[in-house]
């Protein structure tokens, strides 16, 4: 890499580094600790909120791998359609 390029991505890193600030939670959960509110409730909620979030990836993609395994199958199980389909011509591998 340049070394232009390097300086520049690290000088960048470093400002943004500098000016990042402690996150604040949502308002409604700061508003809520403020106020004395259940402390328990609030860190449930966000054990279930992170528990849902990584599993969605897992969830989608396996939706879609079962989806796609099944149209496989459920083609590879007609195959007189797809000869029908050529015009009866099939090719035979050799």
């Amino acid at each position: 890499m340049n070394r232009r390029l390097i300086v520049q991505l690290v000088l960048v890193a470093v400002v943004w580094l500098g000016i990042a600030t402690a996150v604040w939670a949502c308002p409604t959960c700061k508003q809520a600790i403020a106020e004395g509110g259940n402390a328990e409730g609030l860190v449930r909620g966000y054990y279930y909120s992170i528990l849902f979030m990584m599993s969605m990836p897992f969830l989608i993609l396996g939706g879609l791998g079962a989806y796609f395994y099944w149209e496989v199958r459920r083609a590879r199980s007609r195959p007189s359609v797809a000869a029908s389909s050529l015009g009866g011509v099939v090719r035979q591998g050799r």
